[in-house]
């Protein structure tokens, strides 16, 4: 099993990079003069879910991180509601719609299974973790 040590190193965090990727791809060629705002905010919710992850795993602790990723959960919850607004307004097409519908629903269950995960887990996270010293030229965990 590969160590995680960054947030870069999260499945669902790259999920929800490739997500925003996604969106910009296809965005990104609409007419923003009369559906800017809809637009401006499908990509801030969006951001909103990968940025939660990775401040959520940069503060140390699992309770925090816990709690980041639900705000993230939301945010995805959040992000599939205004893609049915962009669908209603044409700013996205069915297969779009589809499309990143579908990318955010996996990153929601894989979210409820992370946040299942760590809370079953007896790590609390790397705040936690004594520090090691060094004696001499010896490192003493």
């Amino acid at each position: 099993m590969p160590k995680i040590s960054t947030f870069e190193d999260l499945n669902v965090w790259k999920l929800s990079r490739q997500l925003n990727i996604e969106m910009f791809r296809i965005l990104a060629r609409k007419d923003d003069k009369e559906y800017g705002f809809l637009i401006n905010h499908l990509f801030k919710t969006s951001g909103s879910i990968m940025d939660n992850i990775a401040e959520g795993f940069e503060r140390g602790g699992n309770k925090e991180f816990i709690n980041f990723l639900s705000y993230s959960k939301g945010s995805a919850g959040e992000l599939r509601s205004q893609f049915y607004r962009a669908l209603d307004v044409e700013v996205l097409n069915k297969d779009e719609f589809n499309s990143l519908q579908s990318q955010t629903i996996e990153i929601s269950k894989q979210l409820s299974l992370f946040i299942k995960y760590l809370k079953n887990s007896s790590y609390k996270g790397a705040k936690f973790k004594e520090p090691s010293i060094t004696y001499g030229s010896q490192e003493i965990d």
